[in-house]
């Protein structure tokens, strides 16, 4: 299974979107973004950074990135294919940037890159940010929180807020993987209300809402092979009516986070522990009865690699010499308990996402 660019950049924009990064140029290509505290937080891994803004109450500075979706195709459109990764385009001679590996869009923030070195200055020896070549006088230092602190230290390279770095982001890649695993931590419980319509809002009546639980469960069966399964399922914790096919409904709806205007929540009869107790009870009796011949292949399989594992040890485990016979054991013993692991058919469940949802009453 694989993923296309169009399907990755649709995903990142939506996790962007959602965490209210500031969207600085778009194309189908490409984003350059500058992350939200709440994205830089989850994406960048500055533990030591965060905690000193907390402790100090200093205005956060949050990266920004030029997130790639095709790299080939964005290369032959920005004209950089043949410009080695980790350069700076517009700095004679190529010269490295402060990252190595990464590769900024020509005219996408480069600006602020090559003048943070060119602000320091290039000595002779190359060192940048220690005063300018031919005066050799020193360059102005930012008055900040840590030169208060710790005292004026020398200009360095940019590589934090003002730099924005290239990341190809495609099927794969660890910055993809971030966004999928924060997305996912972020997005595990929801509490959402259908939108409430035009009419609804100027109507004298208030309307009822009947409050949901709907879990997305992930079913997996594995012994040699692997099948997952995703059923989202719903139930109404008013009547207890139970709707396997919930995720359907929900695209049908409108949602959002804030209480419509003139609704009110019916009470619940059924508590969140006794809905998702029912839910479970369901997802069991659907899966019991499920025709399990693969299984029983499996355990077959099974059987016929435990036996060769017996063959191809017996000899050895007749072995006179005690300390060689020991480790013959050793190996028997793991090499059954790895195949046991591997072919042994199992079933697990578990809860993907879940959350309460205030809709209509259908």
């Amino acid at each position: 299974m694989t993923l296309s660019a169009e399907q990755i950049r649709k995903q990142v924009m939506t996790y962007l979107e959602a965490t209210e990064c500031e969207l600085l140029e778009v194309s189908p290509l490409h984003v350059t973004v500058k992350l939200s505290p709440r994205a830089d937080r989850m994406l960048t891994d500055r533990p030591y950074y965060w905690s000193f803004v907390e402790r100090t109450g200093a205005e956060p500075q949050t990266l920004s990135f030029t997130f790639v979706f095709d790299p080939e195709a964005y290369d032959r459109t920005t004209g950089q294919a043949e410009a080695p990764r980790g350069t700076l385009p517009g700095i004679p001679g190529g010269a490295s940037g402060a990252v190595p590996g990464s590769q900024a869009p020509a005219g996408a923030g480069l600006g602020s890159a090559a003048g943070g070195i060119a602000a320091g200055g290039m000595n002779p020896g190359g060192i940048p940010g220690t005063g300018s070549a031919s005066t050799g006088e020193a360059s102005p230092q930012e008055d900040s929180i840590l030169a208060r602190f710790f005292g004026v230290m020398p200009t360095l390279p940019r590589i934090g807020p003002g730099m924005i770095r290239r990341e190809d982001v495609i099927y794969g890649s660890k910055r993809l993987g971030q966004i999928w695993a924060a997305a996912r931590e972020e997005g595990r419980c929801l509490y959402l209300f259908e939108e409430a319509g035009s009419r609804q809002r100027t109507t004298l009546l208030s309307a009822a809402y009947e409050p949901w639980l709907g879990v997305c469960y992930k079913v997996e069966m594995s012994c040699d092979l692997k099948r997952e399964e995703l059923h989202y399922v719903g139930i109404s914790l008013l009547s207890g009516t139970i709707v396997p096919d919930f995720g359907t409904l929900l695209e049908s709806k409108s949602l959002t986070p804030r209480l419509p205007e003139n609704i009110h929540i019916q009470p619940y009869s059924l508590s969140v522990a006794n809905g998702a107790e029912r839910l479970e009870n369901w997802v069991t009796t659907q899966l019991a009865e499920r025709d399990y011949t693969w299984a029983e292949e499996a355990r077959r399989r099974l059987q016929l690699e435990l036996e060769l594992v017996d063959v191809y040890y017996s000899g050895l485990l007749k072995e006179e010499d005690e300390e060689k016979r020991q480790a013959a054991e050793e190996q028997y013993n793991r090499r059954r308990q790895e195949t046991q692991w591997q072919y042994e058919p199992q079933i697990s469940v578990s809860a993907v996402v879940y959350g309460l949802f205030h809709l209509r009453s259908l």
